[in-house]
């Protein structure tokens, strides 16, 4: 080692240790202190290229759900004189039949279609045309649900510092050809102009959009800032946004998500928030994976003027005396009543589901200690959804009735956590997929020792620990940036395998080809969960044994009596289940779905040696 280098290391690991608590000691050597990463940008100012005429729509994006087919189509600007008009077709099998028309939207050259009963059992060619000749074609697929394995690819973090085409990526999904496609937020990172960044997203992306079901939600950056705390709509005053709500005006950011959002499935409660602002969280099935897309910054509150600051920003906290219980403020919210009411009503409904997901901006845990650099070091940033910590407690309490996965981006640095509550693992997994591009170094790097380090887990920092605010959670894997992984970018792959009830996460790094042998993911994955991980809390009593007969997988549900409250719902896998609770009491059993359920009452918990049955008949 050099002398500069050495020098450099001890100031940065100087720098690192009066950032933290007092009583906090290093666990690994100072050269473990990561690397600082050199990106070469290719960014620049984003703009609109004249196009020729037939070429005027540049890609198109779809969802089906219960019959109903929404599309939108995302034109280049039209010149004065053209047609606004845009004609969605099907192909019969012999000709071009044409079965809607749409105006354009000129605030964002948008054009939506919305199709009533429509046929999801078998696949049909489409095209979307436009009286000046442009043509944009593409597949809107059955519903998988005849497949054993769902796969999604996950997405987040398309930064402006390269604005090149994802070539190496589109290769690689076209190969694994994935059931659904899911962007979690920051398609663009330019601020005031979403359109010319979405319309770049279009042409990097259409190539695999227009053949998949795709989910797009805007995230912070979309929407015109870098950090987002909608408390509902309010107008933001405080530069960065820490005192809540939106710096862009509601017209940008009501384009914007209808840009990105038009195409899903019509909203669970459309009433718009404060200044008009729009709303999409909703639910989408696919091949009977049952997918909650959630908002969680729309009503998250802002910390400035709420909490103390204890550091150079409001959102960041590096004051080395910190209490955490000091930023537990029970009045701040994060997912909103609405959106809490929304996950205990879907995941309750299990119609044609067999497992569930939660897709949103991000997880819920600071899942990162250093931020852009690699003596970036914070105790605490209110950015992630590990704030505010009451509101996380409620979010992950209503995922975990449904036994729900959580897939989620945003963090610049691919995690796998397991999530706890008020005892680890008691909660869900959630799998952050890392950055399509990553110009914003974050690092997974504790200072202490964890618990339960998995001794054959290649990655040092697995196991037990406590994120800066207090949450336990249970680091499963992680992807920290390094010259040779290209900054840790890359996407994610999950595989919902639904006779066995598993859940594969895979984390795959740009610029490799997965058709080649012996290509590798990032160190760490794959990883396999199964569906019941996902409320891996500790039973502190049973119920008897459920025998079923007349039906296959039943949908169980578990209701406390005392407290007239859902513990769980699960559609089982096979005839046999026994109930696990976690207290002593009288509980309710519904098993069934619809006209075909039958609902015990009275029915007092054992003892786990107690061997008991229920016979059910259908």
């Amino acid at each position: 080692m050099n002398h500069s280098r050495l020098i450099r290391k001890y100031i940065t690991l100087f720098a690192t240790v009066i950032t933290i608590t007092a009583t906090a000691t290093a666990a690994f050597p100072s050269d473990s202190i990561p690397e600082p990463i050199t990106i070469d940008r290719k960014g620049g100012k984003p703009t609109i290229p004249e196009v020729p005429r037939d070429e005027a729509i540049c890609f198109a994006l779809y969802t089906v759900q219960d019959n109903i087919l929404k599309l939108s189509a995302q034109l280049y600007p039209l010149r004065d004189g053209e047609s606004r008009e845009v004609t969605l077709q099907i192909h019969d099998g012999t000709n071009w039949k044409t079965i809607a028309r749409s105006n354009v939207d000129e605030t964002g050259w948008l054009a939506t279609f919305r199709i009533e009963d429509w046929d999801h059992s078998r696949d049909h060619q489409y095209r979307v045309t436009h009286p000046g000749g442009a043509k944009f074609a593409g597949r809107i697929r059955k519903d998988p649900r005849d497949k054993d394995e769902i796969v999604v690819a996950a997405f987040t973090g398309n930064s402006n510092s390269d604005r090149g085409m994802r070539e190496d990526i589109v290769r690689n999904v076209k190969a694994q050809d994935p059931d659904l496609l899911f962007f979690s937020g920051d398609q663009s990172y330019d601020h005031r102009a979403h359109t010319a960044a979405w319309l770049l997203f279009g042409r990097q992306f259409g190539e695999i959009i227009k053949d998949r079901p795709t989910i797009t939600i805007p995230d912070d950056h979309d929407v015109g800032q870098g950090n987002l705390w909608g408390e509902a709509g309010k107008v933001s005053k405080l530069r960065g946004g820490a005192d809540g709500g939106y710096i862009m005006s509601p017209e940008y950011v009501n384009m914007v998500q209808r840009a990105q959002t038009s195409h899903l499935p019509d909203p669970y409660d459309a009433t718009p928030i404060g200044q008009g602002i729009t709303v999409y969280y909703t639910s989408l099935n696919v091949g009977g994976i049952d997918f909650a897309i959630i908002e969680d910054r729309k009503w998250k509150t802002g910390p400035a003027g709420l909490i103390p600051q204890q550091g150079p920003r409001p959102d960041h906290i590096n004051n080395p005396s910190y209490d955490r219980a000091s930023v537990d403020v029970p009045e701040a919210r994060l997912l909103g009543d609405r959106q809490l009411k929304f996950l205990r009503e879907w995941g309750q409904s299990w119609g044609s589901a067999e497992m569930k997901a939660v897709l949103s901006q991000t997880i819920f845990a600071g899942g990162a200690h250093i931020h852009g650099s690699h003596n970036g070091r914070l105790l605490a940033d209110l950015d992630s959804n590990g704030w505010p910590q009451a509101g996380r407690a409620r979010a992950l309490e209503e995922m975990r009735r449904s036994f729900a996965f959580h897939i989620a981006g945003d963090q610049h640095l691919a995690t796998v956590i397991h999530h706890g509550i008020n005892s680890w693992e008691d909660a869900g997994v959630s799998f952050c997929v890392p950055s399509i591009v990553n110009f914003y170094g974050r690092w997974w790097w504790p200072l202490e020792k964890p618990e339960n380090h998995p001794a054959d887990n290649p990655l040092p920092f697995t196991g037990r620990y406590y994120d800066g605010l207090g949450n336990k959670l249970t680091m499963q894997a992680y992807a920290n940036p390094k010259m040779e992984n290209h900054n840790a970018a890359g996407y994610g792959i999950v595989r919902f395998q639904k006779p066995a009830r598993n859940i594969v996460m895979e984390c795959w790094p740009r610029h490799v080809d997965v058709t080649e042998p012996g290509t590798k993911q990032h160190p760490g994955w794959p990883i396999t969960i199964t569906q019941q991980d996902n409320y891996h809390r500790q039973p502190l009593a049973y119920l008897p044994t459920l025998n079923i007969s007349g039906q296959e997988n039943p949908v169980v549900q578990v209701v406390d009596e005392a407290l007239d409250e859902v513990v769980y719902t699960l559609r089982i896998h096979g005839t046999k289940f026994r109930p696990g609770v976690f207290k002593e009491g009288v509980y309710t059993i519904r098993v069934g779905e619809g006209d075909q359920r039958q609902e015990l009452t009275g029915v007092k918990s054992v003892a786990a040696d107690d061997t008991s049955t229920l016979e059910i008949e259908f």
